[in-house]
Formats: C-alpha cells, sequence, structure tokens
C-alpha cells in the first residue's frame, strides 16, 4: 500500500523542515512496544528502563496499532521550525473534543476489538476527560523517555535539518525526496511514499508540506496527517547509528595526543553539525570549555560555523574531516 500527496505549484514554494519534540515523544512510546524498532536504540532502552516502567503507557498504546491510524492530535505537526514540547502539548490540550473522538474512534477501528472494549468505551465515553488524561500520559512520557535525552537528539535532528536544506539548494526538490527516504517517489505533481501500511489520499491545496526529521520512526517513513492538520513527512534522521555512542569512543589516540583529548573529542563529535550546549551535553563538559575548544579549533580551520535559528552550528572543514576520520 501506498499513501499520496497532491501538490500544486503554491505547495512547492511552501515546503519546509521543522522539529518536533512532541513527534519523537509519541515515536519513542511506540518503539517501546515494537522490538523491530529496538536495534538503533538498544543503549537507550537500557537506560530508561527503570524509569519507563513506571509509566502507564496502555491508553496510547492501545491507539497505536500496528498499521493502522495513529491519532493525529497527538502530534500534529508544528507551525514553526523551533516549536518546545512545551508549546506542542499545549497546543494538543487545546483541541477540540470532538475531534480527539473522532480521531480516537478511527484508532480504535484499526485494532480488533479495541472498540468494545472498556478502555475503548471510556476514551470515547468522554473525549474531554480522555484528552486530559492523554496529554498528561505524553506530558510524563516526555519527561521520562525523552526529556533527558533531548540536548543530544536535538543536536542530531537540527544537523538533519542543516544538511538536507543545504541538499535542497543543490539538487532541488525531487532529487531532496529520494534522499530523505528511498520510500518517497515524486511524479509529475504527486509524491507517493511506498511501502506503507495504510492507504492515505491527500490535496494539499497550497498548505505547502512539512519535512520532519526522526530519530525513533526508522525504518519507516510516515505521511498523511488528515485537516485540520498540516501535510507531514516524517523521515529516519541521518546519523541515527552513531546516535547513542559514547563520548569519546571514536576519537583516535594519535589525535588526542596531538590536539589533547577534550578538544579531540569535541572535534571527533561533529560527526553532523551541532551547537555548543549539544556538545557539552554529549561529551559531559561545562560549555564554557566546548567553546573556547571549538574558538580554537576553528581558527586553526578544523571547523566552520553558522547561525542556524538562535544558534551557532560547527561542523568539521576537509582538513578536520581528515583528522578526525583518518585513513
Amino acid at each position: 500500500m501506498s499513501s499520496q500527496l497532491h501538490f500544486d505549484g503554491s505547495d512547492l514554494l511552501r515546503c519546509r523542515f521543522a522539529v518536533s519534540p512532541l513527534w519523537e515523544t509519541q515515536a519513542a512510546v511506540r518503539v517501546l512496544a515494537r522490538p523491530e524498532q529496538h536495534g538503533y536504540h538498544l543503549p537507550w532502552l537500557r537506560r530508561i528502563r527503570d524509569a519507563a516502567a513506571g509509566l502507564e503507557l496502555g491508553p496510547l498504546w492501545l491507539l497505536m496499532p500496528d498499521g493502522g491510524h495513529c491519532p493525529d492530535f497527538f502530534s500534529p505537526p508544528p507551525v514553526g521550525p523551533l516549536a518546545s514540547f512545551e508549546e506542542e502539548i499545549a497546543a494538543v490540550r487545546a483541541v477540540d473534543p470532538e475531534l480527539a473522538r473522532q480521531d480516537i474512534a478511527a484508532s480504535l477501528r484499526a485494532r480488533p476489538g479495541a472498540l468494545g472494549s472498556p478502555v475503548g468505551q471510556a476514551l470515547l465515553a468522554d473525549p474531554a476527560r480522555s484528552l486530559r488524561e492523554l496529554a498528561d500520559l505524553l506530558e510524563r512520557a516526555w519527561e521520562v523517555l525523552v526529556a533527558p535525552h533531548w540536548p543530544r537528539l536535538r543536536a542530531l535532528l537540527d544537523a538533519d535539518v542543516a544538511y538536507h536544506s543545504r541538499r535542497l539548494a543543490a539538487v532541488g526538490f525531487e532529487r531532496l525526496l529520494g534522499e530523505l527516504s528511498p520510500r518517497l517517489r515524486w511524479s509529475g505533481s504527486t509524491l507517493t511514499i511506498t511501502d506503507t501500511k495504510s492507504r492515505h489520499s491527500r490535496v494539499l491545496g497550497g498548505q505547502g508540506l512539512v519535512l520532519m526529521p526522526s530519530v525513533f520512526v526508522w525504518p519507516a517513513t510516515v505521511g498523511g496527517f488528515e485537516d485540520p492538520w498540516l501535510p507531514a513527512v516524517v523521515y529516519p534522521a541521518r546519523g541515527i547509528g552513531g546516535l547513542w555512542s559514547e563520548p569519546g569512543a571514536s576519537t583516535p589516540e594519535a589525535l588526542a595526543r596531538l590536539l589533547g583529548r577534550a578538544r579531540a573529542d569535541v572535534l571527533c563529535a561533529l560527526d553532523e553539525p551541532a551547537g555548543t550546549s549539544a556538545l557539552a551535553h554529549r561529551l559531559g563538559l561545562a560549555p564554557s570549555s566546548v567553546s573556547e575548544h571549538l574558538s580554537v579549533l576553528r581558527a586553526a580551520g578544523l571547523l566552520t560555523s553558522r547561525r542556524y535559528g538562535h544558534q551557532v552550528l560547527y561542523e568539521r572543514t576537509p582538513l578536520g574531516i581528515a583528522l578526525a576520520v583518518p585513513e
């Protein structure tokens, strides 16, 4: 099966990237229930195992049928590129209860027996209360599963957006889609997402498309969202294979002797562009120390920097790559 998104000329002018902490939260909840998605995230699963055991995620899992509809109001595509979790969960709490009821019913129908189950009936009987309780569960999941690791996740997601923004300028929209995911196909004015577990078709009607990288969506590529939500495609972020690697694990000893251990670790941690705060969190160093190391490496011609939103992202120059990734 496949999903199709139908563009017109104005839609192409309104395509943009965004990062959603709320999407990552509900996707992390989904990963916990699906062993086939554990591969890249085993270190994370070990770290959150004890805390996750105290979460009552049953109502969320009930609404996440394998191959069926997951409520769009769980994680509507953000209006802005840098939405905070607090802003996104406030928008969930403000959803019309009747719209939430319809979304919940669609998910229950996709799971055999769920619509008539006591939990399913309770969710539908009082949608305003269900909306509050589900939002509370998502907020608790954020606090336990995602927030402690958000600087690391955000650094990877921001790096993906920065990389693919440059690729969009270099190769254009059609080629970019194939680079985002092999499941994306462009023909005429239609974007097709192949190998989906349900069929979906939507005329964008001038709203454009939100492209969202995700740490936890792998190996799937997800598209759709019904009105009134913005159309979106969620694809696996680049670099998730090294996401949970320990600081300094890839730093060559010869480079550490040349530059000093901390400075070499900073250089080697920049497999993808990242900012000072994300690097400090990942490496366990003070932001002021990381900032000093970045300044020295940049002055030596090993790094370059550019502004993205409210932060400065650093990435290795060809010389920096040659030192950090020797033949």
